[in-house]
């Protein structure tokens, strides 16, 4: 009789850890009266395939409202892979764009760190912040701030500055420290004003 006991208690122990296991590891969900296998499906993050496979299901059909059906685990979501910290973005080509206007103007350079000067631009672009930004300042009744300009020598920059002797067939381009201001000087160059 005790030894009928013991078998049966075991029994129950093993069942109940069977079933709460199953049951903890396992998400479930109950199938209301207006879904269907699709929606359930693509709730959970999961294909239809998986869900009858892992409920022993032949047809969709077979899912009917209030039925429990089990889901498969979570998939982990994936992380951007990181990016060599040499590694340079795609940078922009003038193919990229189209041209509407070649122009040729006298081209100086500035720096965030002249005397006087707070580091933003007339565009908001703080200079000091952003120190590898190609930035052009430029008469805004010439080329409009926020304009992509292409400079013969300097690259693709954003027309993002606006300066008391910058008038008509000028432009002053930004550089990152007072040497490669100096290194530019002043010269003609080609721009092309681009959309």
């Amino acid at each position: 009789m005790n030894q009928c006991k013991i078998i049966l208690s075991l029994s129950l122990v093993l069942f109940s850890s069977i079933f709460y296991v199953n049951t903890t590891s396992a998400a479930t969900h109950t199938v209301k009266t207006d879904e269907n296998i699709e929606e359930i499906a693509k709730r959970y993050d999961t294909t239809v395939e998986e869900i009858l496979e892992l409920n022993r299901i032949e047809k969709a059909s077979d899912i009917v409202a209030h039925l429990v059906l089990r889901l498969p685990e979570p998939k982990p979501k994936e992380t951007p892979k990181e990016q060599p910290k040499n590694a340079e973005a795609k940078k922009e080509t003038i193919e990229d764009y189209e041209v509407v206007k070649t122009l040729t103007v006298e081209a100086s350079a500035f720096t965030a760190g002249c005397s006087g000067c707070s580091g933003k631009t007339a565009y908001g672009i703080d200079l000091r912040k952003n120190p590898d930004i190609k930035l052009i300042a430029v008469d805004p009744n010439m080329i409009p701030l926020g304009t992509k300009v292409w400079v013969k020598g300097y690259g693709i920059a954003i027309a993002g500055d606006t300066g008391g002797s910058i008038k008509g067939g000028k432009i002053d381009v930004f550089m990152k420290t007072k040497k490669e201001a100096y290194s530019w000087g002043r010269k003609k160059v080609e721009i092309k004003i681009l959309k």
